[in-house]
């Protein structure tokens, strides 16, 4: 059985092209970047290379981007060392945002390093409240605001442009987690007046174990990691250069195909949704599903109630789909999605997350859909 792979926004298979620029480098570079001799001084002019590559994607200057484990680590590191440099002691963030943040805020919280955690409001399709965000700040300037670009459950974007202008007129620290839109749209950093923006390789058909985080040059902070002057005494730890240079082509080759990209995936999207709602009885849609107010990879698919909705995916599974899910949260239960009880979905609705890349076609989609409707069929609640 050929697999069908939609579940891109947990992880994207590699692209062929990257795999040759890492293998290339495995062959025929060994040298510690570190290191002051031939060996060492040609990995340092490849990882230098990869830095520039990725800062001029990103119209950022070198200096401005640092590699990490991923995006969770680049999360940590915006977060939780942004606010000791400032002494920030309060923070605004969303329910609805990934457990690189969430947890690290409320980790905060406890430990006494913030004294006020805030979270900003936001509606049943995920979109934050801009209004709201500006009062908190007007009542709380010098905060630290943490707000997704794009959540990698719903889909839903977030104007990051418009909380950049809003965290600057209350003179706020702003990190944005953009490990869904990286490589997806254009992030200018000069306009985007984001102090962190964070990316993660495995989400854009790069390698795992790589990512990078942008701080702003006007933005000093410590090291999350100490223990070695790499990364200019901002990460301690040998470099990843294999993961770095493939983390570089990768996001090379998204910003030179994003446009055919994004308007095929967009059609793949478009396609789903409108074959899903004219063959499955009592379909609906978690999140913006809009072009324009939706990631254009992320389609979540709110299913009715059914006999065994715990065992959707895996019947998903064994049909060959990959795709991930769950659904809210039922009431003194810890167990289920802290996304989708954020919005108020019904926990007696079983949701999953389609996610979809430059990979997949339109015969898999409608494969999926006929495999929806015969376990929609034949488990419907009565």
């Amino acid at each position: 059985m050929n697999r069908i792979y939609l579940d891109n926004a947990a992880t994207t298979p590699l692209d062929k092209e990257v795999i040759a620029e890492m293998v290339h480098v495995m062959e025929n570079y060994y040298g510690n970047p570190s290191s002051i001799h031939a060996q060492g001084r040609e990995v340092r002019t490849l990882l230098e290379k990869a830095r520039k590559t990725v800062a001029g994607l990103l119209n950022a200057v070198p200096a401005e981007i640092f590699f990490t484990s991923g995006g969770t680590e680049a999360d940590n590191m915006a977060i939780r060392c942004g606010i000791a440099a400032f002494g920030i002691k309060h923070a605004i963030t969303s329910r609805i945002e990934h457990h690189a943040v969430e947890h690290t805020m409320d980790q905060l919280l406890k430990d006494g390093v913030i004294d006020k955690l805030s979270y900003v409001n936001i509606d049943d399709k995920g979109t934050i409240d801009y209004d709201h965000l500006e009062q908190l700040l007007k009542e709380n300037p010098r905060s630290m605001v943490s707000l997704m670009h794009a959540n990698n459950e719903l889909g839903t974007l977030t104007d990051v442009e418009r909380v950049g202008d809003i965290c600057e007129k209350y003179d706020a620290i702003f990190h944005s987690d953009t490990v869904q839109t990286m490589g997806h749209y254009v992030h200018d950093v000069r306009k985007l007046k984001a102090h962190f923006i964070v990316c993660a390789g495995h989400k854009l058909h790069g390698p795992k174990g790589v990512g990078f985080i942008y701080i702003n040059h006007t933005v000093k902070i410590n090291p999350l990691i100490y223990g070695g002057a790499q990364e200019r005494n901002m990460r301690g730890g040998t470099e990843n250069i294999y993961g770095i240079v493939g983390l570089a082509k990768a996001l090379e080759l998204a910003y030179a195909h994003m446009q055919d990209h994004q308007d095929y995936v967009q059609g793949l999207k478009s396609y789903m949704k409108d074959k899903l709602l004219a063959e499955v009885p009592g379909i609906g849609f978690n999140g913006e599903t809009a072009p324009e107010k939706s990631l254009y990879t992320v389609l979540n698919v709110c299913f009715p109630e059914m006999d065994m909705s715990d065992m959707l995916l895996f019947n998903l599974d064994i049909n060959g789909v990959s795709a991930s899910g769950g659904s809210a949260c039922s009431s003194g239960s810890n167990i289920g999605s802290h996304v989708l009880t954020a919005i108020g979905a019904d926990p007696n609705r079983p949701s999953v997350r389609f996610s979809f890349c430059k990979n997949n076609t339109r015969e898999e989609i409608d494969y999926v859909v006929e495999k929806v409707k015969q376990i929609v069929e034949q488990n419907i609640a009565v």
